[in-house]
């Protein structure tokens, strides 16, 4: 059954859309795929515990039926997150990537064992493996976990995933060639705080229930948004539930048939978002509230 598990994209909130999008297309080379708007928050907390008015880009380095891309969520209104210690990064490789971020004078870092990071907007860390690009760039995300044993539990005997055990972390295999999931041991307790994401993965609609039934029966980690369908404005409705690990970090798992329908590129999105990005500074300097 795993191997049918596609993983899709992981979602971060964003307070800055302009800066956001800057980082993503101009440092890192990616492109908008898609751009949504919506006028109430979504039933499976897509843009988190928010009510409002939203929008939703999608945006990576190819369509998602071959790539791993980043979905940005963005609720108007809100200024910033607390951001928790939850996530520690995503690897992207490509050689050209630091030599666009110093031309353009934005920082790069290296952490406390010489790997090189780009900090985007928000705090979320990309770090990059200096190299020609292989099939896709995008390469692994990297969660903290506050128990190792506990989180390869979980992925291996409940949602029967691949996992090889390294020292103080695993890694998760996937369907998607070079693509990976990092859970390292954290040192001090976790914080999800505000910011927290979620990652998603498409898979048959019929095995949608045995994934649910399996974490419920499990008795370890959770339920988060049973299975529930979600409707897109002139585009496929998809079944998904969402489901938490040990520590409370959101997979969602979506119907593959309806999602690669709905997932389709739209060419005039970047347009459309930055087109919103320019009224959203006139209403904010009109003083309309969200």
């Amino acid at each position: 059954m795993s191997f049918f598990r596609r993983p899709l994209h992981y979602v971060f909130k964003i307070a800055d859309r302009k800066a956001t999008m800057d980082f993503y297309m101009k440092i890192l080379g990616m492109r908008v795929l898609r751009h949504e708007e919506f006028e109430e928050g979504c039933k499976a907390a897509c843009n988190g515990r928010y009510d409002g008015r939203w929008s939703k880009t999608m945006i990576g380095y190819g369509s998602e039926d071959s790539h791993f891309v980043l979905e940005l969520t963005y609720n108007y209104g809100i200024p910033k997150y607390r951001r928790g210690n939850e996530f520690h990064g995503i690897v992207i490789q490509g050689e050209d990537i630091v030599e666009r971020a110093k031309a353009a004078q934005y920082p790069v870092d290296e952490d406390d064992h010489g790997q090189t990071f780009l900090e985007a907007p928000g705090g979320y860390r990309f770090y990059i493996r200096c190299a020609p690009s292989e099939g896709d760039p995008v390469k692994q995300v990297i969660y903290n976990s506050s128990c190792i044993e506990q989180t390869e539990r979980f992925w291996r005997n409940v949602l029967d995933q691949p996992v090889e055990k390294g020292e103080n972390s695993i890694e998760v295999s996937t369907c998607l060639e070079g693509f990976t999931l990092k859970f390292q041991k954290l040192p001090s307790s976790l914080d999800r705080g505000e910011a927290f994401g979620r990652i998603a993965f498409s898979c048959p609609k019929q095995s949608i229930p045995e994934i649910e039934s399996a974490v419920k029966a499990a008795g370890l980690g959770s339920i988060i948004t049973p299975l529930i369908s979600l409707d897109t404005p002139g585009k496929a409705t998809v079944q998904v539930v969402i489901v938490g690990d040990p520590d409370g970090h959101e997979i969602c798992f979506v119907g593959d048939e309806a999602y690669r329908e709905l997932s389709q590129a739209d060419p005039g999105s970047e347009q459309v978002l930055w087109k919103k990005v320019e009224e959203f500074e006139g209403w904010k300097s009109s003083g309309t509230r969200f």
